[in-house]
Order: structure tokens, then sequence, then C-alpha cells
């Protein structure tokens, strides 16, 4: 008789995880967040909810989680995709075009913000940071900044390849970029575009690109 082997209880834990993120994004974006609960995930995920309570303190919590996870795993996807371009490493390419490169991205960051299966969860976590200093500092730490440091990255770049002033601070250079589309998309002011995303670029550089004679 083969001898019996045991459970392995780290694919288990893997696997209630993902279950538990998985049911966590899909229950607020099908009724919101308001009335997602823990109970609600626990019986979406098919574990008992003390197993929620034991990974993390709230449901806000385990919807950051969730969107950290499957950040992580884009990331990695990304970075697979793009890898005999780019080293493996998750960046805006950088074609030698400022404005294609950012309106390429900027397109790509406008899909995601109207995506039916992202959006409800993205705006429950923007208002929780809100409400809660802490929840939004690791909102932004660790979803936000890593997205941000792309953007200094290329702006540097583009900088010094003498296509941006030498002056221009790539931290604000870089919300000259993303803060239209998050106000549009979090006020609902006017639809978020790839027309606009494009508008938003040629706009930014007005301000950005060399100055005739400088």
């Amino acid at each position: 008789m083969a001898p019996h082997k045991a459970p392995d209880s780290t694919r288990r834990s893997d696997r209630s995880r993902r279950a538990i993120h998985d049911a966590a994004l899909a229950l607020v974006g099908e009724v919101g967040y308001a009335r997602t609960t823990i109970e609600g995930i626990a019986a979406r995920a098919g574990v008992g909810k003390q197993t929620i309570y034991r990974w993390w303190p709230s449901k806000a919590a385990v919807l950051m989680d969730a969107f950290l996870e499957t950040a992580a795993r884009q990331a990695a996807e990304a970075a697979e995709a793009g890898g005999a371009e780019t080293g493996g490493a998750y960046e805006i390419p950088d074609t030698g075009d400022l404005a294609a490169d950012l309106k390429l991205v900027l397109r790509a960051t406008v899909d995601e913000l109207n995506d039916a299966a992202t959006e409800a969860p993205m705006r429950a976590l923007a208002a929780e940071g809100i409400v809660d200093p802490a929840l939004g500092a690791q909102f932004v730490e660790n979803l936000l900044e890593p997205q941000l440091q792309l953007y200094v990255t290329r702006l540097r770049a583009a900088q010094d390849a003498g296509q941006v002033r030498a002056d221009i601070d790539p931290r604000v250079a870089l919300e000259l970029l993303i803060a239209p589309l998050t106000h549009r998309w979090l006020l609902r002011t006017l639809p978020l575009t790839h027309a606009y995303a494009d508008a938003v670029v040629d706009h930014a550089l007005g301000g950005l690109l060399p100055r005739a004679g400088a």
C-alpha cells in the first residue's frame, strides 16, 4: 500500500486566498461595496468566515489584497509578453516618440478604468482610502506608486534625449497626464475615452516640450 500523503496546506491556503480574492472582486462588482459583506465573500468563496478574519481585518483589506494580487499578476504577464523588447521589465515603452508612447499607456489606462470587472472595486478602494488614511496610504504605496515611477522613468529618459525641458519635475509632469483621467473617471464629468486620453497628452506636452530658442 502506498504511504498516505499529507495534504499540502500551503497549496490549500493559496487556493483559498485566490477564491476569496475572486469572490470579493465579483461581489463588489455585482452588488456594490456597501452590500458586500465578509459573510457573503466567505459563502461565495466556499470558506468559513473565520478563515477570512484570520488573514484580513476587514472587507476593505480583502479588496485591497485582491487588487494588489491582480496588479502583480498583470504586471508579470505584461513583462512576459514584452520580455524580448524590455528585458522582462514592466515599463512604459520608449520608441523615441514620447507622444505616441504616452498615448499608448494612457489609452490602456482608460480601458482599465472603464473595465466593468474592476471599475466598482477600484471606486470602492478610492472612496475607502479617503476615510481610512491607513488604507489610503497602502493603496498609494503598493498600487499607485509603482505605476507612477514608470512615468518618472520614461519622462527622465525623454529629458535625457532632449525631448522634455530639463527644468521639468517629472513628478509634477506625470500628474498633468494622470490627474485629468482620474478626475473625469471619479466624478463622471464626461465620458472617459481614447480621444480624451490623446488630447490630455497633446495638451500636457505643450507645456513640457522644449521652447523654441531655449
